[in-house]
């Protein structure tokens, strides 16, 4: 087999952001080797995720079994274990979620594989893999390599890649038994629960303006707030606002929150730590304001601003009022 092999991560029937991303530097890496580029799907009754993967990759290797009906990591490493001695792929891209932090050490230690975990992008270079992953706060990009390895394990950030991809044509399914596995029930999976709804849905929003940790003080709320309402744009914030109660959680964006889309997103103090990133990325046009110019944001921002938060706020609501 060789080539790229893609864990596809899905729940409730849909797949998950970070697959789709994984599934599109998979086709591209498999292009620049001259092999092929196979997603995994692992669940009960998920044909409708199989579906939704197979015009994106050469074939799909689809494990439906009563034992994988709800996450188990047991079950994961038991698949992946079997299927990656049986085709032996170059690489096996997992996304860094709760999931594949779990199951993907695991895999990497019954097969003897080395792991890059928490990667940002896989490149294929004079015949070999290499990852880059973040260090010092997002500021550095450290290149990783695998010397001698038979074959590597690596998982991917949230929200790290493009997932813009045209569908390539009509892939193939191939149905695969679930290998036996010792199943120590130390837990189980008892439901799904979705988070409650809030007062607001930052979702649907076409201007957000979102705070971060450089608001200070929760007595500078009203500030942003009337520059929210005059630009007619809904209040968000990343985590360390809801960690300190500022704001509630449904205000949140990011992995741990909700993923925007508005056409506009303005970043005041806001690092631009990549669980936040993930969350906002996609917006039409991002302005980043920080007082560091170093701050991971501004990689993401269209237009950025390094300097204090509320003189720009006094700057722009005096544009405004002109």
């Amino acid at each position: 087999m060789r080539g790229v092999l893609v864990v596809v991560e899905h729940r409730q029937g849909k797949v998950q952001d970070v697959s789709l991303e994984m599934i599109a530097k998979g086709r591209q890496l498999a292009g620049a080797m001259g092999e092929t580029c196979r997603a995994v799907v692992i669940g009960k009754d998920c044909d409708a995720v199989v579906d939704a993967v197979k015009p994106h990759v050469t074939s799909v290797l689809a494990v439906d079994a009563e034992a994988c009906g709800d996450y188990n990591p047991m079950a994961y490493q038991a698949v992946l274990a079997a299927l990656v001695r049986d085709r032996s792929p170059r690489v096996v891209l997992m996304g860094h979620t709760a999931c594949g932090m779990e199951y993907a050490p695991r895999l990497s230690a019954e097969l003897k594989w080395p792991l890059a975990s928490d990667c940002v992008d896989v490149i294929w270079e004079n015949g070999r893999i290499g990852v880059v992953r973040k260090m010092y706060s997002d500021k550095v990009n450290a290149a990783v390599g695998f010397k001698d390895a038979a074959g590597c394990l690596v998982t991917v950030r949230s929200g790290a890649l493009p997932a813009r991809m045209a569908a390539s044509g009509e892939g193939t399914v191939e149905r695969v038994s679930c290998p036996p596995f010792e199943n120590r029930e130390a837990r189980r999976f008892l439901a799904f629960v979705a988070a409650a709804a809030g007062d607001v849905d930052i979702t649907q929003a076409q201007i957000l303006v979102s705070v971060g940790r450089g608001l200070g003080d929760p007595d500078n709320l009203p500030k942003v707030e009337a520059l929210a309402d005059a630009l007619g744009a809904t209040i968000s914030c990343s985590r360390p606002v809801v960690d300190k109660n500022w704001l509630p959680r449904e205000r949140q964006v990011g992995t741990s929150g909700k993923s925007v889309t508005p056409k506009v997103y303005i970043a005041l103090g806001i690092s631009g730590a990549f669980q936040h990133v993930a969350g906002m990325k996609k917006a039409g046009t991002i302005i980043a304001v920080n007082k560091d110019p170093g701050a991971p944001i501004f990689a993401v921002a269209d237009y950025g601003v390094v300097g204090d938060m509320f003189e720009f706020i006094a700057a722009l609501e005096q544009l405004l009022k002109q």
